[in-house]
Order: C-alpha cells, then sequence, then structure tokens
C-alpha cells in the first residue's frame, strides 16, 4: 500500500472507530438521564450508569425516582435503590412511598419500606391508609340465631394501616374471616331474630369488643352494618323434613302390615282349599265303610243346597223387606 493510499484511507478508518466508539458510548451511557441528574443536582457518574448497565440494570428504574426523592428532600443514595432494584422491589413506589410518608410526618425509612415492598405488600397504600382510613365491605354473612331463623348481614369495616405490624402481619382476609366469625357467632348467642333487627348495632358494638384486628397489619377503627334482611326459617325446615321422614316411615309400617295380612290370607285360603279337598275322600271312604248311604248322601246334599239358597236370599234382602 501506498503512503498516498494510507493518508486517504486513514480519514476513512478513523471515522469508522469514532462512530463505532459513539454507539458504543451511547449504549452504554444514558447522557439524556444524566444530564437530567447533574441539572437535579443529583450525584451520578457515568461509571456509575455504565456499571448499571453490566449488571443489567434499567438506568431509569434507579435514577428517576432518586431524582424525584431528592427533589422532596429526602437523602436516599444511588446504591440503595439499585440493590432493591436487583432484589426484585418496586424502586419508584417505594420511593412514592417515603416521600408520602415524609410529607405525612410518618416515621418510614427506607429499610423498612423496602422490606414492606419485598413482603409483597404494596408500600405506597399502606402509608395512605395509615393517614387516610381504608373501608372494607365484606361479603355476606349468615348467622342463625337461636329461633332458628338466618339473619343475612354485610358489613363495613374501617382501618388504618400499622407500619409497625404490616411486615408478618396478617392482611384484608384475615380481618374479613374474624369478623365474619363475629358476626355468625353473634346472631347465634341472640334468642330471636328480630331482636337483631331491632338492634342491628348490637352486631357490631359486640364484634368490636372482640379485638379482631391483633396481629394483623391494620387497626380496626369501627365495624358497621351495611345490609341487614332475613333469609329461611331452618326450624321450620327441619321440623318438616321431620315430619316428612315420619310420614314415610309409617306408610312403610303400613305396607308391611298389608303385606303381611294378604300372605296370611293366602295362607288360610290354602288351608280351605286343602281341608275342602278331604271331603271328597272322606265320602269316599264313609261309602266303602257303609257309614254313609246314598239317601244320606243326598239328604246332605239337600240341606246344603237349602242353606245356600237361604244364603243367597239373606244376602239379597233389603231393609223393609220380608
Amino acid at each position: 500500500m501506498s503512503i498516498g493510499s494510507f493518508f486517504i484511507g486513514g480519514p476513512i478508518i478513523i471515522t469508522v472507530l469514532v462512530i463505532i466508539f459513539l454507539i458504543i458510548f451511547f449504549s452504554l451511557v444514558p447522557v439524556g438521564l444524566w444530564i437530567s441528574a447533574i441539572s437535579a443536582r443529583v450525584p451520578v457518574g457515568i461509571g456509575t450508569l455504565i456499571g448499571m448497565r453490566l449488571r443489567r440494570v434499567v438506568p431509569s428504574r434507579v435514577v428517576k425516582p432518586l431524582i424525584k426523592a431528592v427533589k422532596a428532600g429526602l437523602e436516599l443514595e444511588v446504591n440503595q435503590l439499585e440493590s432493591h432494584y436487583l432484589a426484585g422491589g418496586d424502586v419508584d413506589n417505594t420511593v412514592d412511598a417515603l416521600i408520602a410518608a415524609h410529607r405525612a410526618n410518618i416515621e418510614l425509612d427506607f429499610s423498612r419500606a423496602a422490606a414492606i415492598d419485598l413482603a409483597g405488600r404494596d408500600v405506597l397504600e399502606a402509608v395512605q391508609t395509615s393517614v387516610t382510613p381504608k373501608v372494607i365491605r365484606t361479603p355476606e354473612f349468615t348467622g342463625v340465631a337461636q329461633n332458628g331463623v338466618e339473619v343475612k348481614v354485610i358489613t363495613q369495616i374501617t382501618v388504618q394501616s400499622n407500619i409497625d405490624r404490616i411486615v408478618g402481619g396478617a392482611g384484608e382476609d384475615t380481618v374479613i374471616a374474624r369478623v365474619g366469625e363475629a358476626v355468625v357467632s353473634t346472631v347465634g348467642e341472640t334468642r330471636e331474630h328480630t331482636d337483631v333487627l331491632e338492634n342491628p348495632n348490637s352486631i357490631s358494638k359486640k364484634v368490636q369488643e372482640q379485638g379482631l384486628g391483633d396481629g394483623t397489619a391494620y387497626t380496626i377503627l369501627s365495624i358497621d352494618i351495611a345490609e341487614m334482611r332475613i333469609g329461611d326459617n331452618i326450624k321450620a325446615k327441619l321440623d318438616i323434613e321431620k315430619a316428612n321422614a315420619d310420614m314415610e316411615v309409617a306408610q312403610a309400617a303400613a305396607s308391611k302390615r298389608k303385606a303381611e295380612a294378604i300372605a296370611l290370607e293366602q295362607e288360610n285360603r290354602a288351608a280351605v282349599v286343602a281341608a275342602e279337598a278331604e271331603v271328597p275322600r272322606a265320602i269316599a271312604q264313609a261309602f266303602e265303610s257303609g257309614k254313609l248311604g246314598v239317601m244320606d248322601y243326598y239328604k246332605m246334599e239337600n240341606v246344603q243346597a237349602d242353606t245356600h239358597m237361604r244364603d243367597s236370599i239373606a244376602g239379597d234382602e233389603k231393609p223393609g223387606f220380608h
């Protein structure tokens, strides 16, 4: 290669190398994000951004929440947010929760907020609920009063998040289940269902006195009756079912007695037929032994015929007939 050719091709090679360098640089360094951080006075260096890329961390998921936190007056470091991101946490939601807690004068540091977030709880919602109570509408609970009538109740539970008990504390499902159990138990203690209808507040008062919020992530402020209606009369249903069962047993016993009577009648008929079959044999034996003569036999037949005739007349006789 001649020297002239080298000097001609040199600028092209340099230009290509510069372009490749710029492509690699801009792919590794989000310059726009770095400029935004510098303008917000957030100390994030280019080396830090490149390190995030190499660690497969999306820089915007860390730097933007950090800028937001610094503008809100929080003292957070980029390493804290990056560690939370790598642990699988929601950095943006956690920072929003810290900002909300800071403005509401709620003591909440980054470590606790990150722990709540990693525990699967919505830390921002927890902070908001600790400031503004949340109303939980329960499904319909069915209790049975002592007189056997169902009472169906829907309640509204006003709760406030307890930041200190969110990690390890039971959630909404536990609170709803406890309230449902208490409502059913309270209704079951009443003698008449009308007592519940006349004084529905008695249910909410007794339920609230049982400390249902213990061990949960919430403090129960109130339990109110939203809806109440009367269901089925369980006692009446059971009485009807018992009566039907008794009737079926009685019918079965009657059918059995009828079948036994029919069987007995058939046995008696068979005995009569067997006895009647012996009569001709006895008459024959009487003829052979000379104990019965022909005239005696005819007289007996006449007597029987006369008896049958009289029975027929007596059976057809009507009242007043002589």
